[in-house]
């Protein structure tokens, strides 16, 4: 039975204290000098809940070559993330029906380095696969109200929207919504190496007009709506006023991070749907987020092998690559902002395990899994190709530095990575909805 210690462990607070461990679960937490003979002493090293990312989409199978499970997860639990929830589309085929859910979980068996859940999707014309893919074990489900990229995940309309938001309403599943109007978009014939060529095509009204009609589909049919990936502040007018609904919304490192005005031209590698916005923009998500506004950070990793970036931001495929940076990343920012560990610890670890109602995974108490990162928020690290695991090393935090080393991921009780080095097999566990 390990026992973990350090003198910052982050549970409601942070403070010392040691964690018992047994069979794969905290079984209880004691005073920082219990002695025991099986104690890992952390030091002054920060033992944080394992990060759960709810936004990654893996590719696999059909894609494969974009990314695939071995190397998503490779990469997730080098960044101290124990956890994934894998999006349904990017795939082939796309997880919108109970086959293809179970085509992707045979895909990821037995290369998970880290726990992973599947999201299923909604698209025109699938209603009556939903409840069976809740009851063979989504965890929810997305859906895009713009196209998604890919033809195989065609957006819904309106009417479509509420049919699934009604199906779900008593399930207690999420709907995850993409959350931009196609009539808002606009064309440009500008510089297509221009960043702002772009971000002009994407204007923050097609995020503000798709989020107050979500506001309305939730008051009217009491479903749970969660706005992924965040980008116009403008919206966070529209949130304040929804507290009172099952909505909520999620942000991601690149809009907390970067910054319109400093994107190179034709640097695609800094391309998503939506768009990063402004510097005065992203400061707004900032206060969003302290405001309880804004819920949880996730990556939105979405790769792509290197020919389909480009230098041209109007073709290049829309995608960031992050998932191995999310921790350093937030904590890079949010330090400068002088918010705490469990600020952190909310956010990018029991915000999303509490969307995809995973109730085991996200805290560190007696009863949950004995998922860990231990890591050191004062150090800091230069992103290079030589330390980037998933497929490609493609991302716009390439030569970056940022602060916050992992030292240690645990999953369920077993060290998993450690100093640069992955341990033992993989060992990962695909989470399925409960009944």
């Amino acid at each position: 039975m390990p026992v973990l210690r350090s003198k910052r462990v982050v549970t409601d607070g942070v403070s010392p204290a040691s964690i018992h461990v047994r069979d794969g679960r905290i079984e209880r937490i004691d005073a920082f000098d219990e002695a025991s003979e099986h104690v890992i002493d952390y030091g002054d090293l920060v033992i944080m809940p394992g990060v759960v990312d709810s936004h990654v989409h893996v590719n696999e199978p059909g894609r494969t070559e974009w990314e695939g499970f071995e190397t998503a997860t490779r990469a997730a639990a080098a960044g101290g993330i124990t956890t994934i929830v894998d999006m349904p589309l990017n795939s082939i085929p796309p997880t919108t029906t109970v086959e293809a859910l179970h085509v992707k979980a045979d895909a990821m068996a037995g290369k998970l380095r880290v726990d992973a859940g599947l999201w299923g999707g909604v698209i025109p014309g699938n209603r009556a696969e939903l409840q069976g893919m809740l009851d063979s074990g989504a965890l929810g489900f997305k859906c895009f109200l713009v196209h998604s990229g890919v033809d195989e995940f065609p957006n819904v309309n309106e009417q479509e929207l509420r049919d699934a938001a009604r199906e779900l309403a008593d399930t207690g599943t999420p709907l995850l919504v993409h959350a931009e109007l196609a009539a808002q978009l606009k064309s440009s014939d500008g510089d297509p190496h221009a960043y702002q060529t772009y971000l002009q095509s994407r204007p923050p009204a097609a995020e503000d007009v798709a989020i107050e009609l979500l506001s309305r589909v939730c008051e009217e049919t009491g479903a749970r709506i969660h706005i992924v990936h965040l980008s116009s502040a403008n919206a966070l007018d529209t949130l304040r006023r929804s507290r009172d609904l099952p909505l909520s919304a999620e942000t991601t490192p690149h809009y907390l991070h970067l910054e319109a005005e400093q994107v190179p031209p034709g640097r695609c590698e800094f391309k998503c749907a939506p768009p990063i916005r402004e510097h005065e923009n992203r400061e707004r998500l900032w206060r969003g987020l302290e405001e309880g506004l804004i819920d949880l950070v996730v990556s939105d990793h979405s790769p792509c092998t290197p020919n389909l970036k480009g230098h041209d931001f109007m073709k290049a495929w829309g995608g960031i690559s992050s998932v191995q940076f999310v921790l350093p990343i937030v904590w890079t920012e949010a330090r400068r902002r002088g918010h705490s560990l469990t600020d952190l610890a909310r956010w990018i670890c029991k915000g999303p395990a509490r969307l995809a109602n995973l109730d085991r995974k996200g805290s560190i108490a007696p009863g949950f899994d004995a998922d860990f990162v231990v890591w050191s928020p004062e150090e800091t690290f230069a992103v290079e190709p030589s330390i980037i695991e998933h497929r490609h090393k493609v991302t716009p935090y390439a030569g970056e530095t940022l602060r916050g080393v992992v030292k240690a991921t645990w999953l369920r009780g077993e060290r998993i990575y450690e100093n640069g080095e992955h341990r033992g097999e993989a060992r990962g566990q695909w989470l399925r909805r409960l009944p």
